[in-house]
């Protein structure tokens, strides 16, 4: 009997070692190379919510954080365990369905983003709608990943039907031609862009200012350092409350946990570190839901705070609204 099993084994061995696995593939899958359309939709009371992905940019972490030093920076990204040597910085748009109106909160980067963006549109189609049913955009400032998506490099804007709102402070800075004279060489292609993007329709836009409710539901909020005018919102239905915190961080490990740390991209640093604790605070004191522009999709979760230092807690993905 020993000898037997030790044959067997040696059989089992030598049948392994030389001969190959069993192929079991029949239908050979293709792989997709592709990732599914990236939408979600969520309720804040009555309002249908949909976050939008517009994909995500890549830059190096060295040089994002104006006020702090690398190995600093690296230890803050070390606790989520993520890379720290470039950042993946996520671009996130807001859609609300309103008593039957179609708001966009930002348009993404358009066609003229980084090479990972510039997905929006077909993510918007995707996600049931079309362009044509836009009613209103809403700019909450004027940066190209929030703008340029509503002006292609063609010059032709895909929302035809649409009303224009923006921040009146962000409006008076951006197409003041002393402000534009006077920029840093550095800036004066964000200055141009904002007028490429705006000029032809600077008749019709309407400008609202912070600390008003400029449609029903959508409350504005001075979240001012990030650029002049930045605006927040505050999206209510009923009992609920969510707070759409456009560019209060660019990235939500870095800048939630440490919120005295300003992004290279904040062009009033002490202004943009007082908002952003202001809207932290906010989110903490009115338990509110919250959005980031710039968070892992789909961007929405919860602020807890613990002594002075914050945190995003993800909202549970949920397959029902």
């Amino acid at each position: 009997m020993q000898i037997a099993r030790r044959s067997l084994i040696g059989l089992a061995a030598t049948m392994v070692g030389s001969s190959a696995l069993p192929n079991f593939s029949k239908a050979k899958a293709p792989l997709s190379n592709a990732q599914n359309a990236g939408f979600y939709h969520y309720k804040i009371g009555d309002i249908e919510a949909t976050a939008i992905t517009d994909g995500f940019a890549e830059r190096p972490l060295a040089g994002f954080i104006k006020n702090a030093e690398l190995v600093d920076v690296k230890a803050v990204l070390s606790q989520s365990a993520m890379p720290q040597e470039t950042l993946r910085i996520p671009f996130t748009t807001t859609v609300l369905n309103i008593g039957g109106q179609l708001v966009l909160i930002d348009t993404g980067n358009g066609d003229m983003g980084s090479p990972k963006s510039g997905s929006w549109m077909a993510n918007f189609k995707a996600a049931g709608f079309n362009p044509e049913q836009v009613d209103l955009v809403i700019f909450s400032h004027f940066h190209g990943d929030h703008i340029n998506g509503y002006r292609l490099q063609s010059g032709v804007s895909p929302f035809k039907n649409a009303q224009i709102m923006v921040p009146s402070i962000e409006w008076a800075f951006w197409m003041d031609d002393g402000q534009f004279s006077r920029s840093p060489e550095g800036m004066k292609g964000a200055f141009a862009n904002v007028r490429r993007v705006f000029d032809p329709v600077k008749d019709k836009v309407i400008q609202y200012e912070a600390g008003k409710e400029i449609v029903p539901g959508i409350t504005s909020i001075a979240a001012f350092g990030h650029t002049p005018g930045h605006m927040a919102y505050m999206v209510s239905s009923g009992s609920n409350k969510h707070i759409l915190m456009s560019d209060t961080t660019n990235h939500t490990a870095l800048f939630v946990r440490r919120p005295e740390w300003t992004v290279i991209f904040d062009m009033d640093a002490e202004q943009a570190i007082t908002s952003r604790r202001k809207m932290l605070d906010m989110a903490v004191s009115d338990g509110a839901e919250v959005s980031f522009y710039h968070a892992p999709f789909p961007a929405t979760g919860r602020i807890v705070k613990d002594g002075s230092t914050y945190a995003l807690v993800p909202t549970p993905w949920s397959t029902v609204l």
